[in-house]
């Protein structure tokens, strides 16, 4: 582990190779799983206030989600998370395009200058994944089979998870821990050759 300022980072987001292969795994992460997303409890208002405009976005079966359950939900790990459109199906805001590839209703509002919100930072940052304590945030990678197409993409790109996930991490923690991260893992790379 790597302690950068108020951060714990696994060296698997310097280890690891990825980048999102869509057209291979046709937006799996947004369709598998228990639960929906992972909100921050900072994330939930702006939730509810970018729904009407990601609505347009959306298919029949998310709004109908949505307008029964709410934006967002508690798991059964006590964990907010966004609304499925049936248990262990779909993200409530997810849309599918003309290649079946399953697409983000909130980022492509953002795409057309409808709102600043880009998406939750959790379906932003994968897959790396933070568990957030009280001294210090975890920076973990997170490992799904599903990925193995980005993780096959990354490799023979040799671009590492967190260059990958550079905007995010910006957005995250800010252009300075960044550029630190960068150092670190310049250090880090010299080190491991």
């Amino acid at each position: 582990m790597i302690a950068l300022n108020h951060t714990l980072i696994s060296e698997d987001i310097f280890d690891k190779k990825f980048v999102c292969d869509l057209n291979a795994c046709k937006g799996a992460c947004c369709v598998a799983g228990d639960s929906g997303a992972p909100l921050d409890k900072r994330e939930l208002k702006t939730l509810d206030k970018v729904y009407p405009i990601a609505k347009p976005y959306m298919n029949k079966r998310g709004i109908d989600a949505v307008e029964k359950n709410g934006t967002y939900l508690l798991d059964s790990d006590g964990d907010y998370t966004t609304t499925l459109v049936a248990p262990g199906e779909e993200c409530a805001f997810v849309f599918f395009d003309a290649n079946n590839i399953a697409k983000c209703a909130i980022e492509q509002a953002h795409l057309d200058g409808k709102t600043e919100w880009k998406k939750p930072i959790s379906c932003h940052l994968y897959p790396i994944r933070i568990t957030e304590y009280k001294e210090y945030d975890a920076v973990n990678y997170h490992s799904w089979h599903i990925c193995k197409p980005a993780c096959e993409c990354g490799g023979a790109l040799n671009v590492p998870v967190f260059k990958f996930l550079k905007e995010p991490l910006i957005r995250k923690y800010g252009e300075n821990w960044y550029n630190e991260l960068e150092a670190v893992y310049g250090a880090y790379s010299k080190k491991m050759k």
